[in-house]
């Protein structure tokens, strides 16, 4: 009796284990990575750690000879005049549509990082992650129009994102002339 309660009592934590498990996130279909190279914004995210209370926060990709990326994430800490932070975390392409990294900030520990969203002009792209632990909603731009923003939302709803825990990233520029 006591060994069926027990076979019984693993069975079924191993099945709510199963049903525990994350669901992949969709990529997009490709990324020409040369045309996605560059700045991006970051409008809004569900920040790490390192981002909390991040204002003009900017990450910057390019394409390095090994077909690696060169990374420069900047913001500044706690205001628009305040400390500047910098990262240069390496992404590494994982998949043949260039929609899967892996992004090193230390050796050899390589977090997800998914191109879930970018529109056909590559000004609007979201990154993403399968615990829908943490997004990155970026433009080329530091503003984005609302709807586009709203449309976004609904998507990464859908995803099976908290959106309640996203957060717009406060972005300030001198107007370019």
């Amino acid at each position: 009796m006591l060994r069926h309660r027990l076979a019984s009592l693993l069975a079924a934590t191993l099945l709510v284990a199963g049903c525990q498990s994350v669901p992949t996130i969709t990529t997009v279909d490709y990324v020409d990575i040369e045309r996605y190279m560059g700045d991006w914004y970051v409008i809004a995210n569900i920040p790490t750690f390192l981002e909390r209370d991040a204002y003009n926060a900017v990450e910057s990709y390019s394409l390095n000879p090994d077909g690696t990326i060169d990374t420069v994430f900047t913001f500044r800490k706690g205001g628009f005049d305040g400390e500047e932070r910098r990262f240069n975390p390496r992404g590494f392409i994982r998949s043949e549509n260039n929609a899967e990294w892996g992004m090193r900030f230390v050796w050899p520990f390589k977090a997800e990082f998914l191109v879930v969203w970018l529109d056909e002009d590559y000004t609007q792209t979201v990154i993403g992650r399968s615990k829908r632990d943490y997004v990155w909603i970026m433009a080329r731009e530091p503003t984005m129009p609302e709807e586009d923003y709203q449309r976004i939302l609904e998507f990464l709803a859908a995803e099976g994102y908290d959106i309640d825990s996203i957060q717009k990233v406060p972005q300030s520029w001198p107007e370019r002339t």
